[in-house]
């Protein structure tokens, strides 16, 4: 059959229920919730046999459940109780990203976003369906190339497109479709025509939302400042990834073969991106699988299982690597370094600032016992010798040289409000104390602009650059018997013990929810990313 003979309303009739295939022209919506678009892209196989259903992979991931994000909620809440003055910019601001959707038709109507009058949400509204959607489909494929990597772009400021002359919308993909098919899916849709769209490739796209500058507000609601809360894009671009890899490379890597991508008249194509969004949050993942049914959740517990699996082996095979230096004994202490490097695009760890990465280093007699040990994770996700998981107001240094057990190197951000004081408020953050994350290839500490810049120690460690970064060890031995094994491990987790534990004291549904969430889950919020021993092999974990 011709392609330009096939009958979009037969094809429509047999896959949905659609009683209304084509809508006035002003009653045409500007976007549609993920189950209309699912109907034609489920089912999919490679030619492998393996299960690529571009619905089935994106309702696992975290742009899905962005909206139903209770550790998200939870931080809202508490940002609005901080400063109820400016709680109409807070949720808007916090809805932008989380509730594209339905903040877009509020921004289109002249009103700001909102995000807890959509929750719970209400079957019967649909712009809680919207916002519930997550970033959606019909969200990220209606964003059209204007302003795109320009400062207006960023925080949320992406631009939708608009209806044509015949009312028609346009849904960019990076492949061209043949005017039988597009006809399927305007019909389908109602109203929302494919067309092909290069900027959908680019990570300008993703920098939309995942570069995000936040305003600080005093007491009165009035701005004291802004903060470059989430800046992978900028990294990336002071990065030698610039030149090699999209985020979109990474994130949504293509399938290998032909494949269709769309179960109904689908064409073969090669090039098609997976719509997991593999990235660093396995713990959420987790999360929603564990709470699938209280927290609302469309995806299977086992499909979030499968997608959190997935993230953790992602993070322990693309984002560091670790290496042990020569051991030697010196006036009775065993010396050696350890060298991190970062793998990734940007910084490791990158975007919301409650994620961190540690080393834990262990020092072994030959009898197995251990003699020296730094960053040991707590039951409770803490780590031994914090001094930010044992008070909220201070912090671990950047360190050049560890000799003592109740110090512990830790690669993270941490932010101070007006005063100076260590904060994990956005809201109140106008700044940084210490930012010592791990860069990328490429990146020249010396040359960073203000916004991606190393903060604290780590800024005059001629150790700490491009290339990663190499820490040393001096342990005192003691009389314990040699040879000594050595063993060090790099371990990520996306919401640190402080960040979840500052909420535990608002007295509302959402932060309590999330912090028995948190505890209930113990060992479950980190993952060791990568391993190194002298001599090998190492001891089972």
């Amino acid at each position: 059959m011709r392609s330009n003979s096939i009958s979009p309303i037969l094809v429509v009739a047999q896959l949905t229920s659609v009683s209304t295939l084509v809508l006035a022209d002003d009653a045409v919506p500007h976007f549609r919730t993920s189950d209309r678009c699912i109907a034609c892209h489920n089912g999919m196989v490679s030619p492998s046999g393996e299960t690529i259903s571009i619905g089935v992979d994106w309702r696992a991931s975290l742009m899905a459940n962005s909206a139903r994000d209770p550790y998200w909620q939870a931080s809202v809440r508490r940002e609005i109780t901080d400063h109820p003055a400016a709680k109409i910019l807070i949720e808007d601001s916090c809805a932008d990203c989380h509730m594209p959707m339905a903040r877009t038709e509020a921004k289109l109507r002249g009103q700001p976003g909102a995000v807890f009058a959509h929750l719970p949400v209400d079957p019967k509204k649909p712009e809680d369906l919207q916002a519930q959607d997550g970033v959606s489909c019909s969200l990220c494929h209606q964003i059209t190339a204007e302003k795109l990597g320009t400062p207006e772009s960023f925080s949320g400021g992406f631009v939708v497109t608009q209806p044509d002359a015949a009312g028609m919308r346009s849904e960019f993909g990076p492949f061209d479709i043949d005017r039988g098919r597009a006809r399927i899916m305007q019909s389908s849709t109602g109203g929302f025509r494919p067309t092909e769209g290069a900027h959908i490739r680019k990570s300008e796209l993703c920098a939309t939302c995942h570069t995000l500058v936040t305003t600080a507000f005093g007491p009165d609601g009035k701005s004291i400042g802004t903060f470059p809360e989430q800046m992978p894009y900028q990294e990336w671009l002071h990065s030698d990834f610039r030149n090699q890899q999209s985020c979109q490379s990474c994130h949504m890597p293509e399938i290998q073969g032909d494949i269709p991508i769309a179960s109904v008249l689908g064409v073969n194509r090669a090039g098609v991106a997976r719509h997991e969004f593999v990235a660093a949050n396995f713990f959420m993942q987790r999360l929603l699988a564990r709470y699938h049914d209280e927290l609302g959740v469309d995806a299977q517990a086992l499909e979030l299982t499968m997608a959190a699996d997935r993230t953790v082996q992602f993070l322990q095979t693309r984002t560091a690597r670790l290496s042990l230096g020569p051991r030697q004994m010196r006036s009775g202490r065993l010396e050696s370094s350890v060298s991190v490097e970062n793998l990734g695009g940007h910084k490791l760890p990158t975007a919301y600032p409650s994620r961190r990465a540690w080393l834990h280093f262990v020092v072994r007699d030959r009898n197995g016992h251990t003699v020296f040990e730094s960053g040991a994770m707590n039951p409770d996700g803490s780590i031994q010798g914090n001094d930010n998981d044992a008070d909220p107001t201070s912090f671990e240094p950047h360190y050049t040289e560890i000799r003592k057990a109740d110090q512990v190197q830790i690669y993270e951000s941490i932010l101070r409000d007006s005063a100076g004081a260590v904060t994990t408020g956005l809201i109140s953050t106008v700044g940084y104390l210490k930012d010592n994350r791990l860069l990328p290839h490429g990146f020249d500490k010396s040359t960073a602009q203000a916004d991606i810049a190393v903060h604290g120690e780590a800024a005059q460690d001629p150790a700490f650059g491009a290339q990663g970064h190499q820490i040393r060890y001096s342990v005192d031995v003691g009389s314990a018997p040699s040879p000594f094994q050595v063993e060090a491990e790099l371990w990520y987790q996306p919401i640190g013990f402080r960040w979840a534990n500052n909420l535990k004291r608002y007295d509302a549904e959402e932060p309590q929810r999330f912090n028995s969430y948190f505890d209930s889950m113990g060992g479950g919020t980190a993952v060791v990313l990568a391993r190194s021993c002298a001599p090998t092999p190492c001891r089972a974990p």
